[in-house]
């Protein structure tokens, strides 16, 4: 393993994937009438392209194996099957996916794992911004589908689903709300569990503060009251969900929104262009893990693997054969540490 994977298995102890509609300098495409993809008793009319294309491709999987025809489908299958089903609709945006770990994209593409033994759960987000200039019109449809899906065709309960939408039904996708439902579903999910993530709104891109976007800009979520309390960056995201997301987890992001590529900051990345073949890392998105990393005070290694464990960052000496069985790595016995580190 190399020390680029390492550090990234150290600062992301759950297996994450993402898929997002399109790359960080592209749009997400709002789409009049999803029937044209053909979904089975679709919420509404209006949809999200990206959604609405992968819900497709997923259907049709399903029918192929109640058929007993060949069924089953790796990531780059999904990817490319739903490029190839928004370019028959004219849009021109490439699905992208992004993950915690360098994973073959021909191996199968799955939310729930062949060995699942715990909990499913979801957090579902849909903002049409009622009222507000830049008012959408399918992004509640997004989260009924994705939920139907999710209950019909991958055995999730309604009573594990957190929907968030400006509907004065459910709870408001507030800034505050959105990172609260992620905090709580990281707080729930144990080694075992499967987690779904759906965001259908708008995104957007801001002047990157930190220095640790290779483009200058942060990616970001736009919440109902974006204009009063602030977009979600993508460092918020990672802290709030991605790095505290505890080892054995598995989560599958879907992001419907503009400028969505690299939202969560993932290490590895895949574009379903026709041009890639396998995962690349991807260091230009990495702001969060070397925030992260750096915010360890300069212990690196050790002090990640301690906070990633549990072990008393007060004491970190005292739970040093623990590091040295996650890390995988030979340290001698008789360790300093700096007197200047500051620990959190």
């Amino acid at each position: 393993m190399s020390e680029f994977d390492e550090r990234a298995e150290l600062a992301i102890p759950a297996s994450i994937c993402m898929i997002s509609g399109c790359a960080d300098q592209q749009l997400s495409a709002d789409v009049n009438n999803v029937g044209q993809f053909k979904l089975p008793d679709p919420a509404g009319k209006a949809g999200g392209a990206c959604t609405s294309a992968l819900l497709q491709v997923l259907y049709k999987d399903q029918k192929a194996a109640a058929q007993d025809e060949e069924s089953g489908m790796s990531w780059v299958t999904v990817l490319r099957k739903m490029r190839e089903a928004l370019l028959e609709m004219d849009f021109d945006q490439i699905p992208q996916l992004t993950s915690s770990r360098m994973i073959e994209v021909e191996e199968d593409m799955y939310v729930v794992p062949p060995d699942f033994d715990g909990t499913k759960r979801a957090v579902l987000i849909g903002i049409n911004y009622t009222g507000q200039q830049g008012e959408l019109s399918g992004c509640h449809n997004d989260v009924g589908n994705i939920m139907d899906y999710l209950i019909n065709a991958e055995g999730f309960k309604e009573k594990n689903i957190t929907v968030l939408m400006d509907d004065n039904e459910n709870i408001e996708p507030t800034r505050d709300n959105i990172l609260a439902a992620y905090r709580q579903i990281v707080e729930q999910s144990e080694a075992g569990d499967v987690v779904f993530s759906h965001y259908s709104g708008h995104g957007g891109q801001m002047e990157d503060e930190d220095g640790d976007e290779d483009d200058g800009f942060d990616e970001t979520l736009c919440p109902v009251d974006y204009e009063s309390a602030g977009q979600i960056v993508d460092d918020d995201l990672f802290q709030c969900f991605v790095r505290p997301m505890k080892a054995g987890v598995t989560v599958t992001c879907l992001m419907d929104c503009c400028h969505s590529g690299t939202v969560l900051d993932l290490p590895y990345k895949f574009t379903a262009d026709g041009d890639h073949v396998q995962m690349e890392r991807d260091e230009s998105s990495m702001g969060g893990m070397e925030a992260f990393m750096g915010a360890m005070g300069g212990i690196g290694i050790v002090g990640a693997a301690c906070a990633m464990s549990g072990i008393d960052m007060e004491d970190p000496m005292s739970g040093i054969d623990k590091v040295r069985e996650m890390s995988g790595i030979e340290m001698p016995d008789d360790i300093e540490m700096p007197e200047d580190i500051e620990m959190r």
